[in-house]
């Protein structure tokens, strides 16, 4: 039997995975970007102050915000097939952002150019560290010596798996990203309600309700990850925030009294979301049955 090539994973930095994960396991990323004050930067620069990004936003700026492109996609694709390796890229969700799209569109033109290397693209359906926990899985298959189409095929079998519930603190921000009405946000605002979302089947943010105060909002969350995570015991739980550490921390102990989670990751969400979701925002992924919500 022919030696199965060697492959790479590759993401976006979307992922919001921490960079030393990212060094240490040899991870390509492709980098969104986003305007502040007429200055664009592209969310791969290590030199952000995430803190410093968040203190803008909640002195009113708005930042805009740059999907991958196709041709940056392609140049990152072909310099892997260069090396004689294959790639496995796992995109932001279509249901988000036009990355994933873009990503397809540039590994197309690599594989034109490499026809013997194998460039997978998989919609991830997911955001954060959602789409930062399916890469950690990948990474796990990998070194358990996992060939890219063992892998592909796993994240395709349990893409519905991964969960993601979030709240934010200040509605106006996924007002203004299309996310929420301007009656949604004015009346929540007013009356300290805080929306309880998840990212769908299809990869979209969706309210599943809503909830009066921060801290009822956070423990919502957990409350409802109990059914969801039967049948998964000794999980990892990833914890993102948009410059919030001690609230993410409030979640982490809860979830350990209540469900024996031991290891958790931290991390920020990154300006390319945060823009869109703002300061205070507190995301929990796991895995579980099924992202459906509802009967």
């Amino acid at each position: 039997m022919e030696n199965a090539r060697d492959y790479i994973i590759s993401t976006d930095t979307n992922s919001d995975l921490l960079f030393s994960f990212v060094d240490e396991n040899n991870i390509n990323l492709l980098a969104l970007g986003y305007t502040l004050d007429g200055v664009t930067r592209f969310t791969d620069d290590r030199t952000i102050d995430q803190h410093d990004f968040y203190e803008q936003m909640r002195k009113g700026k708005m930042p805009t915000t740059m999907q991958v492109n196709p041709e940056q996609a392609e140049k990152a694709f072909k310099q892997i097939a260069a090396e004689g390796k294959d790639v496995l890229h796992i995109a932001f969700s279509s249901g988000l952002s036009g990355s994933y799209n873009s990503a397809e569109m540039g590994a197309k033109e690599a594989r034109e150019q490499y026809p013997d290397a194998k460039i997978i693209v998989i919609d991830s359906l997911s955001a954060s560290l959602g789409q930062g926990l399916m890469v950690y899985y990948a990474v796990k298959l990998k070194k358990e010596g996992k060939s890219i189409d063992e892998v592909t095929a796993w994240i395709q079998e349990h893409r519905q798996n991964f969960i993601h519930y979030f709240t934010v603190e200040d509605l106006n921000h996924l007002y203004r990203g299309g996310r929420v009405s301007k009656t949604t946000a004015v009346v929540g605002t007013m009356l300290g309600i805080k929306p309880v979302m998840h990212v769908d089947e299809q990869g979209h943010l969706v309210p599943m309700g809503k909830v009066r105060g921060r801290k009822q909002s956070l423990l919502e969350l957990i409350n409802r990850m109990g059914p969801k995570m039967e049948g998964f015991d000794n999980q990892v739980v990833f914890i993102s925030h948009g410059d919030c550490l001690e609230e993410a921390h409030f979640c982490a102990d809860e979830i350990k009294k209540k469900y024996k989670i031991k290891n958790f990751v931290f991390n920020y969400v990154a300006p390319s979301i945060g823009a869109h979701s703002g300061p205070g925002t507190i995301a929990i992924f796991f895995l579980g049955k099924t992202r459906h919500e509802g009967k």
